[in-house]
């Protein structure tokens, strides 16, 4: 916990992030929760609420307008376009002006009332304190695909990572601090965050169904966050690519040998027409796959020197232009 939230001369500050997009039938019972949560736990803390608007195509954000207009504690940023869900978070966090900032979903899949287990725990010292999901409300293929992914990241990546564990967190002020000292033009706050070290810790819970609205997360970007993930915590592809050429090489050498000593002692032995074009096929398949991962790579240098901004906000609510630092 930061020494100002240690301070006897002031309550602590606990900033609520939510990132939206497309969440209008939400937006009214995240918001009377939040509230109830807020006076639950006014002797303890104060509370704000900010909102990142990924360009909804709803009433999302004229709703966060009005309430925006009547409560001084929400506030909100709307992006030009779509700048993706990790941007939308970063994008919250370094706008959070609380001690802690506690991250959750506007879809009440995971529990804000959890912020008082959460705050328990920070005021005991614990930097980082997140929600462990014991069972989630999903197809059974899509929670396999998950629990792989999960699998594959922890054991891939340079640090561990927990597993089951989404972006429903707190973090002290001081992670926030070091987070922004990173500019990664596609984060993966989750690993960012597992990486920086810190005292974390976790709480089991039981993730809600969503009520209204659809998942903005179908199977083709949950794979493509798990890239984003192996590819900004792990340099085992690019290990694996050394390693697969070495083998490729010592088989062929091995292959040739075979073939030489074959001629020698068979020396009507037919020409190999076939083997020939599988092993050709084979290597140009190979040089793609590991070329590709090296692309990966390059992209994220090349997206990093860049220095695109991490999202573009169009309008705000209840934020000074001076607050805007994306």
């Amino acid at each position: 916990m930061s020494e100002s939230a240690l301070s006897p001369a002031r309550r602590p500050l606990i900033s609520i992030s939510i990132p939206v997009l497309n969440e209008a039938g939400n937006i009214e019972a995240l918001y009377a929760r939040l509230v109830a949560l807020g006076e639950r736990m006014a002797d303890r803390c104060d509370l704000e609420f900010v909102f990142t608007d990924n360009h909804s195509d709803d009433d999302t954000w004229a709703m966060l307008t009005r309430l925006a207009a009547q409560d001084p504690r929400v506030r909100a940023m709307r992006f030009s376009r779509n700048f993706g869900f990790q941007n939308s978070i970063l994008a919250n966090y370094l706008h959070a002006r609380g001690d802690a900032i506690m991250q959750i979903d506007a879809d009440l899949q995971d529990p804000p009332e959890m912020l008082e287990q959460f705050f328990a725990l920070w005021q005991q010292g614990h930097h980082v304190v997140y929600g462990i999901r014991r069972k989630r409300p999903e197809g059974w293929l899509l929670n396999l695909i998950r629990k792989c992914g999960y699998w594959v990241i922890d054991k891939v990546s340079e640090h561990p990572i927990p597993r089951d564990v989404g972006d429903f967190r707190l973090v002290d002020r001081a992670v926030i601090e070091a987070i922004a000292r990173f500019r990664t033009a596609n984060p993966y706050l989750r690993g960012m965050i597992a990486g920086l070290g810190f005292n974390q810790t976790g709480i089991p819970y039981d993730r809600d169904a969503r009520t209204q609205g659809e998942s903005k997360f179908n199977v083709t970007r949950l794979v493509r966050l798990g890239l984003t993930a192996v590819f900004n915590h792990s340099t085992v592809p690019l290990r694996m690519a050394s390693f697969l050429g070495i083998v490729i090489l010592v088989a062929s050498l091995i292959g040739a040998l075979y073939y030489v000593v074959l001629r020698l002692l068979l020396p009507d032995l037919p020409p190999g027409f076939v083997s020939i074009q599988l092993m050709v096929l084979f290597g140009i398949g190979l040089n793609a796959f590991l070329l590709g991962i090296i692309g990966e790579y390059i992209l994220r240098i090349y997206r990093v020197l860049r220095s695109d901004p991490i999202a573009i906000v169009e309008r705000s609510l209840n934020m000074q232009p001076d607050d805007l630092k994306l």
